[in-house]
């Protein structure tokens, strides 16, 4: 994957409410299964599998099975850039988003 096409992929991924807020979740640096972020973000199963995946394919997270669950934590190996694009968008996320998520 070039690199127009990770920042592509990446801003996508961003672009969705429930994948934005399932990466808030996320980006704290834990491993966190995918009953938690349901609960979370009131979202069906599949629905959060679905969007878990376009968040592994655009290389921000990484996952793990564990048993019936999936655990997925962010990528260790995500570029300074990328990660630095991420952390901005964190931090202007208004108050009110950050304490749903």
């Amino acid at each position: 994957m070039t690199d127009m096409q990770q920042m592509v992929a990446l801003l996508s991924a961003l672009a969705e409410p429930t994948r934005m807020a399932a990466l808030h979740i996320v980006w704290d640096g834990g491993e966190h299964c995918v009953c938690e972020m349901m609960d979370k973000l009131g979202a069906t199963q599949s629905r959060m599998s679905r969007h878990m995946s376009v968040l592994k394919a655009a290389g921000l997270v990484v996952d793990r099975r564990d048993a019936q669950w999936v655990r997925y934590r962010r990528n260790p190996d995500l570029s300074p850039e990328c990660r630095a694009i991420v952390d901005a968008v964190m931090a202007a996320l208004p108050q009110a988003e950050r304490k749903a998520a």
